[in-house]
């Protein structure tokens, strides 16, 4: 049975605090007017795509009104639904990946599945996929039928490895772009393994290297009136991110080590452990910071050191650094440490986990981490939208949707009938 559309959330607080009814007689009030539609409203993303780079790409363009639906296999919901920690029997990390997307079931190997799927895709502007090179091929969905039946369609493929060369048919995961990156080398302590993130690294940088493609295949379409093939290997966007580590390589033949919280670039850069138990950190990629660090821990005599003017210089002598501003952390609290450092106006955070994201000001006046109503769950509070714009801003309309809730309306849209859905139902399509 398919569920009512909730409404949608503002992506901002509210501002505003209403006032009280007069008691005597109020003015007329003006209407006000009608919020500007959303950036991407109009466009239609079929997000065929699972864990993770793909899906997490549909929801940012999601969250500035795409229309996303999200297609899933009838008897094999989306792997996200039973990943990590449920409530009540419902996935948590499924409403925040499925949220703002509509939920269709489609079986694509069938015949039915794959004729409507191509009649999906010829009402939509965007594919985001994620298949194993060359199985859309196989159920007769490739680029060449998916443009057959939209020419301005843009299939944005997401894989380990990318469509073509040696590797291109092997599984591929975020975990093996970290480790192939170069990424896991040189994160870790110096005499320990490669260091793995516990979270989806990989995957999102490529979601966010996605939904920029085929941003720019969007707008690319607007001059040639023609869609094209987004080829993203999960491997490639991380590698970017890492910096020029092969520019260093093929220059001077220099491999970056693995040095703990350190940098080989800037010193004193690391975490500090302070007398009740904390831990900060501190950043002084900049000339200036660093000599205010100094003088703040009562070493301004290592100012005048020559190796102390340039980064390089200084995270050569890491060790001296890091025991001054170490030693003179672990004298004071946390709440001391922090208001020394910004009266110096020197840089310092303190290491937080999520309890301290929930509770930390700053995120609470941007509303990074908003609360969401849900019909399943009551409120949530997940990750906002990714940035803010002034006119037109992003919303979470709602949280991910139980699995099909949509497909009656969906194909309803496509001028399906009753028994037409009913005939796709009963022949296992959707």
């Amino acid at each position: 049975m398919n569920q009512a559309t909730p409404e949608p959330h503002r992506a901002a607080p509210e501002t505003d605090r209403a006032t009280p009814e007069p008691t005597l007689a109020a003015p007329e009030r003006t209407a006000l007017p009608a919020p500007p539609p959303a950036p991407l409203s109009g466009l239609r993303v079929l997000d065929l795509a699972t864990l993770f780079a793909g899906p997490l790409a549909a929801t940012m363009l999601g969250d500035f009104g795409a229309d996303v639906i999200k297609v899933e296999h009838p008897r094999k919901p989306d792997p996200s639904r039973g990943h990590g920690p449920a409530k009540d029997g419902v996935g948590l990390w499924w409403k925040l990946l499925g949220r703002n997307k509509r939920t269709l079931t489609l079986d694509l190997s069938s015949p039915g599945g794959r004729d409507t799927l191509l009649k999906l895709a010829a009402t939509a502007d965007v594919v985001v996929e994620n298949f194993r090179p060359g199985t859309l091929e196989r159920w007769g969905l490739g680029p060449a039928e998916l443009s057959a039946a939209n020419p301005r369609l843009v299939l944005a493929r997401v894989t380990g490895f990318g469509q073509f060369g040696p590797y291109a048919h092997r599984p591929g995961f975020g975990t093996l772009a970290e480790a192939m990156s170069g990424f896991a080398a040189i994160t870790g302590e110096p005499e320990g393994p490669p260091t793995l993130p516990p979270f989806g690294l990989a995957d999102s940088i490529a979601a966010l290297a996605t939904a920029y493609a085929v941003m720019t295949a969007l707008t690319a379409r607007t001059a040639t009136g023609r869609g094209q093939v987004v080829d993203m290997a999960i491997i490639e966007p991380i590698l970017t991110v890492l910096g020029p580590h092969p520019l260093w390589y093929d220059q001077l033949g220099y491999v970056q080590p693995r040095t703990g919280n350190r940098s080989r670039n800037n010193a004193p850069r690391n975490t500090y452990r302070t007398a009740d138990g904390s831990w900060l950190a501190v950043s002084t990629s900049a000339q200036s910071v660093a000599t205010r660090v100094m003088h703040l821990v009562g070493r301004p005599e290592l100012v005048e050191e020559p190796w102390f003017a340039t980064g390089s210089g200084r995270a050569e002598h890491a060790d001296v650094l890091d025991e001054a501003v170490g030693g003179w952390i672990a004298r004071r609290t946390r709440d001391e440490a922090m208001a020394a450092f910004e009266k110096a106006e020197a840089a310092i955070a303190p290491v937080y986990d999520v309890r301290d994201v929930l509770d930390d000001p700053q995120y609470r006046a941007l509303d990074t981490v908003t609360e969401v109503s849900d019909p399943e769950l009551g409120t949530l509070r997940m990750q906002n939208v990714l940035f803010r714009l002034s006119e037109t801003p992003g919303a979470i309309r709602w949280a991910g949707r139980p699995h099909g809730a949509d497909t009656d309306a969906v194909l309803a849209e496509l001028g399906l009938s009753a028994p037409e859905i009913t005939a796709l139902r009963a022949s296992g399509s959707v």
